[in-house]
């Protein structure tokens, strides 16, 4: 075994908890310190009416009088919480249905709230656990609806939210204090943090603070309805977010039973795993099996950035860092673990163990904005429980599984060559990413072609009815794909093409382009197909980079509106033309655009083609100085500019032509591709690839 992989091993073992010694004395003992007994009759009518002065009354502040002493708050309020405990836990199900389910609709979830208290009669520590995780995750996305009420844009932060004048004004400054020392603020015991981000075991939760939270929650449904009463405001839930795209999440093959069964052994044997916190592994993997894949989720993605956190702090020699920060410091979080610096500005050791393929994923899954964001999503509360779906919770298991195998010993070469686990491993190592920016450029660029391809399946108006027509002055082209042959406007194009692209041609792929047919439609998709193919690295883009792709996907997506407008009204039209309702001017209209698009396909290829060329090139970009780069963004938003108004006057009905003479479709149509290969791109060629 390699000393580092032993290291690694011992002390996976040996951290018996991830909370700092202040925070650990602040979540398992301060609030256990006052042993006198509280009446829950002082704070809880025979009906479930809550009595929220008694509750706020218990919090302490500070000598200044308006800053919260969360120390002397947690230990007043110990005696509170496990007197809600108890008082929970002599009521029968159908008893606190009775008195509390009304006060949970607010929540626009109410079964959770429900199950939580199921939850709290068992006392197992891993479900408690889950049940605070999935209690604060909606509580939170529940005060954001309320803020809405009479804010505009919900704080993302928990903290945030509730520090708010808009929440202070609707439930009480006292009222939002009691919130605040439960969750939302580092120096309180901040429940949510501590459990999402995989710090606390399942034993160091005590139950009475979940019991707290649920009982909490009632009673701010019962202000919040004295509220709504008093102004006849209507409080309104936002929709959840979907998951959409599962197709572009299919990475791994299906988890069978057997790769389930060898990753319950995998768990309490790889390094990956903190010993402490195994308990919540095993019920991950036997939420999956039950067919629970949110619960699994919830569980799992805290356990992931607690295994990586475990990685980070060896391979950066920072084992303090492993555990919870104190007030006054940030957390090790997925953020930091995941960035290229460390806040030293040292560089980052952890993606150079876990390797590029596996720091994609990481980043797909939980960073990119275009991707799923799943811890994002879930830890605020913004996804239907009831419907997550299967699909994701596979892939994340599925890469879990890769990560317990690649941090174990040796000895273990038999579950990595394992006929079920193997699979996995080749799909994690070969992964690229599918939601950074240049992956989804890409994808654009393709489903593009694909577009402009359907073309040459549209329906074509007979020639013997086109000659019918009096007072047509062109030679409609029957084919949209038809070889440019015996036009001089034709030829012109074709060679003004082979111009643009014979400058390029030291920079495409060899075998996928010939100058002596620079409009082949099937030569210009292979060509597509092999620089979409080419690996381009996305990890920490420059934001000189991603300023440049935002605007190559518009301009992509502009070409692609033209593509499905072309298709939508050739298809109206020639169905019009078929039953004879267009007018003269109409029919005229029709035809001209028959011809026109007769160009257009070409001169959309050559757009993508020039579009990718620069995509391939793109991490060249950062090299320029300021002047060049300033004067590069310029020239391509002025080409985003012709693009959109090629969109629209397609759109129109104008048909990209910038006169009335049909005589100059062409070169209006060259004149915008041309317009891509700047003068200043042309001239650099020689020295430097990389501008459009």
């Amino acid at each position: 075994m390699r000393v580092a992989e032993r290291k690694l091993m011992a002390l996976s073992e040996s951290v018996t908890t991830c909370l700092s010694p202040a925070v650990h004395y602040v979540i398992c003992e301060l609030g256990f310190e006052k042993k006198d007994t509280y009446d829950i009759n002082n704070i809880v009518s025979e009906n479930g009416e809550i009595c929220w002065q008694a509750i706020t009354d218990r919090v302490c502040y500070l000598e200044s009088g308006q800053s919260v002493d969360y120390i002397k708050s947690i230990r007043s309020l110990g005696p509170v919480c496990e007197s809600v405990n108890l008082h929970f836990k002599s009521l029968t199900k159908d008893q606190f249905v009775a008195q509390y389910a009304l006060w949970f609709q607010w929540t626009n979830y109410t079964e959770l709230f429900l199950e939580v208290f199921d939850v709290l009669q068992h006392t197992q520590t891993t479900e408690i656990a889950l049940g605070l995780m999935k209690l604060t995750s909606h509580l939170e996305r529940a005060l954001g609806d309320v803020y809405l009420l009479i804010g505009k844009d919900c704080p993302f932060l928990l903290k945030d939210l509730l520090a708010s004048e808009e929440l202070t004004v609707i439930f009480g400054q006292a009222v939002m204090n009691v919130l605040r020392v439960f969750v939302g603020s580092p120096y309180g015991l901040n429940l949510r943090n501590v459990l999402w981000h995989g710090f606390a075991s399942p034993q160091e939760i005590p139950v009475k603070y979940c019991a707290m939270l649920l009982f909490l929650t009632a009673g701010l449904g019962q202000l919040l309805q004295t509220y709504l009463l008093q102004t006849k405001c209507v409080l309104i839930h936002r929709p959840y977010v979907t998951l959409i795209s599962l197709e572009e999440l299919n990475i791994f093959p299906d988890l069978s039973h057997e790769t389930l069964s060898l990753a319950e052994e995998l768990v309490k044997l790889s390094s990956f795993v903190l010993k402490t916190m195994l308990p919540f592994w095993i019920a991950a993997l036997t939420a999956f099996k039950q067919g629970r894949y949110a619960d699994c989720m919830i569980l799992l993605l805290p356990q992931l950035e607690a295994g990586l956190r475990l990685i980070f702090t060896a391979t950066n020699k920072c084992p303090n860092r492993l555990l919870t920060a104190e007030s006054s410091a940030v957390y090790t979080t997925f953020d930091e673990m995941l960035a290229k610096q460390l806040n030293n500005e040292e560089i980052n050791q952890l993606p150079l163990v876990l390797e590029e393929p596996t720091m994609e994923f990481l980043w797909d899954f939980l960073n990119h904005q275009e991707g799923p964001r799943i811890r994002d999503h879930l830890s605020h509360g913004e996804i239907n429980l009831k419907a997550f779906p299967r699909e994701v919770a596979n892939q994340m298991v599925a890469f879990a599984v890769t990560l317990l195998c690649r941090f174990s010993d040796e000895d273990m070469v038999a579950f990595k060559e394992h006929v079920v686990i193997k699979p996995l491993m080749n799909c994690a190592s070969c992964y690229r990413s599918r939601f950074h920016p240049i992956s989804l450029l890409k994808k654009q660029v393709l489903e593009c072609m694909k577009s402009i391809h359907l073309w040459s399946e549209l329906p074509i108006v007979p020639e013997e009815q086109v000659q019918a027509i009096k007072g047509f002055p062109f030679v409609l082209y029957t084919s949209i794909h038809k070889r440019f042959e015996g036009n001089a406007e034709a030829s012109t194009f074709v060679l003004k093409t082979a111009e643009i692209l014979s400058q390029l041609q030291q920079y495409m792929p060899q075998n996928c382009y010939s100058p002596d047919d620079p409009v082949n439609s099937d030569q210009t998709d292979r060509l597509l197909i092999e620089l979409c193919n080419m690996h381009i690295c996305t990890l920490y883009s420059p934001r000189s980079v991603l300023e440049i792709l935002v605007v190559l996907r518009k301009i992509s997506t502009q070409c692609h509106q033209v593509s499905e407008q072309v298709i939508a009204s050739i298809e109206l039209r020639y169905k019009q033309w078929i039953n004879k309702t267009l007018r003269s001017r109409q029919r005229h209209n029709y035809l001209r655009m028959l011809n026109s698009i007769k160009f257009l396909s070409p001169v959309l290829r050559l757009i993508l083609t020039l579009i990718t060329l620069e995509l391939v090139n793109i991490h060249l970009v950062y090299k320029k100085n300021p002047f060049d780069y300033q004067q590069y963004l310029k020239s391509l938003l002025e080409k985003l500019d012709i693009s959109e108004i090629m969109f629209y006057r397609q759109h129109s009905n104008n048909y990209i032509e910038v006169h009335p003479s049909h005589q100059n479709t062409c070169q209006g149509l060259f004149k915008f591709a041309r317009s891509l290969s700047s003068p200043h791109l042309l001239k650099e060629f020689q020295s430097s690839p990389g501008l459009i």
